[in-house]
């Protein structure tokens, strides 16, 4: 379990709660051809993910990342600051010559 400071206490991070939410989510990407992969939660209680299938080189993958995937955990974990996508394209420095 990652731990979270709040109010000077320490507040766990469920990561089978995480788990749970993610289960939740993934048949809505896997209707695209697209699924997530668990990777792990840091200090920072940043959860990383992989994305696969048509989410793995999709460009699009990074706001189904933070407007779907990081908002629906956020909503089941508050405790989560934000959702990494650990195999993420390299979209160059103006993140258009990815195309």
């Amino acid at each position: 379990m990652a731990e979270n400071i709040e109010n000077g206490e320490k507040k766990a991070l469920d990561e089978n709660l995480v788990k749970e939410a993610l289960d939740m989510f993934r048949p809505m990407l896997q209707a695209d051809g697209g699924d997530i992969e668990y990777v792990g939660i840091d200090d920072q209680n940043r959860v990383h993910l992989k994305m696969l299938g048509a989410c793995g080189g999709c460009p699009m993958a990074v706001m189904d990342l933070k407007m779907g995937v990081e908002q629906y955990l956020k909503d089941a974990c508050p405790e989560i600051t934000e959702v990494v996508q650990d195999n993420a394209p390299d979209l160059g420095e103006n993140g258009f010559d990815y195309f």
